[in-house]
């Protein structure tokens, strides 16, 4: 396979211009962002959309937050993280595959619509995960390129995917919410170090390898800045794969939850791994690249079984 986004194979870090589209579809009447919308998304690599979801689902995705993170010996054990040091959880992975009502979200028109026209490809579920930040004890997430460990852990070709994160409790500027460093996906950033085997175990609770140099993020912050997105539950905030992203602890009584999807075009689909030996679990990186078909109306109507 020719690499194009080489890493974690030289001494030093280095940065390269990105070599794919950013927004994948030219806009057009009826497509479901606006001129504006996808304009912004492009030039920044993020979007954030308000009260996108009605109060009875907003509602009815609570609730089955709180049924997953009351019974997590109920789950997949392999799927639950805890914080490091600790027993709070800190993420569910393969939401979608353990939960109808997520599944009936992944799905949902709302979501994988939008990912669909942005990628301009049909979409599958590269990953989904429920993130719940506990108050006072939820640990940060340290700055990283998501789209640096799909390729060099999961064998992601191009960078022809995105995240939705949907806000399921209040997030706000103190309780640690997502923080983005605008423009910088349109530049790759390489990593040093070669990948240990397993890395997974350890990089969900702490990321060790895989993790930008502090140069280039200074150099990238000093040129873009900072944004932190903030919002009501219902908010979704849609972000490019190459977007380097992070988040602060919460040590604050308010504790911070989104579901979180990862949308990957079909003609992306994995090969084997370009920076570590073997693929990632299928939780983490899903290989089955089955079409997502978009749903319309509400998320509680015609729930997969």
């Amino acid at each position: 396979m020719h690499d194009i986004y080489p890493t974690r194979s030289a001494p030093e870090p280095s940065m390269q211009d990105r070599q794919d589209p950013v927004a994948w579809s030219r806009w057009h009447e009826g497509a479901p962002l606006s001129r504006e919308q996808v304009d912004h998304f492009d030039q920044h690599g993020y979007l954030v959309l308000e009260d996108v979801f009605a109060a009875d689902e907003l509602a009815a995705m609570q609730a089955e937050t709180g049924r997953l993170m009351a019974d997590p010996a109920a789950l997949q054990d392999e799927t639950v993280i805890t914080e490091p040091g600790s027993r709070e959880v800190r993420s569910i992975f393969a939401i979608h595959r353990q939960s109808a009502m997520m599944a009936r979200l992944a799905a949902d028109q709302r979501l994988a619509g939008v990912a669909a026209f942005l990628l301009g490809d049909d979409v599958y579920v590269h990953q989904s995960r429920l993130n719940y930040k506990p108050g006072f004890k939820g640990k940060e997430f340290y700055w990283h390129s998501d789209f640096e460990t799909w390729h060099a852990e999961d064998g992601m070709p191009r960078m022809r995917a995105l995240s939705m994160s949907v806000l399921l409790a209040e997030n706000t500027p103190d309780n640690g919410p997502l923080m983005l460093i605008p423009g910088s996906h349109k530049r790759f950033v390489t990593c040093v170090g070669e990948t240990p085997d397993d890395h997974y175990r350890q990089s969900l609770k702490k990321q060790e390898y895989g993790v930008p140099d502090e140069m280039s993020l200074a150099t990238l912050a000093h040129e873009h800045g900072i944004v932190a997105p903030v919002g009501q539950p219902g908010t979704v905030i849609i972000f490019d794969c190459n977007m380097m992203h992070g988040s602060n602890g919460n040590i604050t009584p308010f504790p911070r939850s989104n579901a979180f999807l990862v949308f990957n075009a079909v003609s992306n689909r994995l090969e084997r791994p370009f920076a570590a030996a073997k693929p990632r679990p299928a939780f983490i990186a899903a290989r089955e690249f089955t079409p997502v078909t978009p749903q319309s109306g509400p998320l509680q109507d015609r729930i997969p079984a």
